[in-house]
């Protein structure tokens, strides 16, 4: 008697006393695993396909070990772009043998193998908890509020300071150069003089003569 079953996303025909490489099933070595998937049976008297599946046919295998495949290289190249890649996998594996071909909806006999249990999700927060943080946040800005218009007014206050600070030390410069425009001028003033008594003294000599 044989049986076509499906398993990973794969077929295989199987008959009693048969060792399979399949996907990773969970269950440790010795325990039962139970295969429903049974796409087709058959035996001396003719084979039953099912639609898809064959109704209360199974297929029973002993776990003999968890393993893996050979390593496979996995390799990608882009040419001209200078790049390489290069991975190795290897596929995790159950290796099964199978026992016994069950029809008509009778069980394995035997320790089943138990599902892997699954990921206990994090509880969720009550509404309470959830309904007071906007609160709380609103609290928050409304207290940081009175900080920064206070903030807003120390720098009004302080611009003014700034201001006046810069036109002193404008007009200081200014009041300074002042006395040396006034000096400049007398200068000028005083020197005019000595000119013309040079131009007068050639003329004196003149009369003389």
């Amino acid at each position: 008697m044989f049986a076509v079953i499906k398993t990973g996303g794969k077929q295989y025909k199987v008959a009693p006393g048969d060792t399979l490489f399949v996907e990773k099933l969970p269950g440790e070595a010795g325990e039962i695993v139970a295969l429903d998937q049974v796409l087709m049976l058959g035996d001396d008297k003719g084979t039953t396909v099912g639609t898809p599946l064959v109704e209360g046919a199974t297929v029973a295998a002993e776990v003999l070990r968890q393993d893996r495949h050979a390593k496979i290289i996995v390799f990608k190249k882009k040419r001209r772009k200078n790049y390489r890649r290069t991975h190795g996998h290897r596929q995790e594996t159950t290796v099964l043998q199978v026992t016994e071909i069950l029809t008509g909806g009778k069980k394995p006999s035997g320790k089943l193998a138990t599902k892997a249990p699954a990921k206990a999700k994090a509880p969720a927060k009550p509404k309470d908890e959830a309904a007071e943080k906007p609160a709380k946040k609103a609290a928050a800005k409304k207290a940081e509020a009175p900080k920064t218009e206070a903030a807003k007014t120390e720098t009004k206050k302080a611009a003014p300071k700034k201001a006046a600070a810069k036109k002193s030390a404008a007009e200081a410069p200014a009041k300074k150069a002042a006395p040396k425009k006034a000096a400049a001028k007398a200068g000028g003033e005083k020197k005019a003089p000595a000119k013309k008594a040079a131009a007068k003294k050639p003329a004196a000599k003149k009369d003389k003569e």
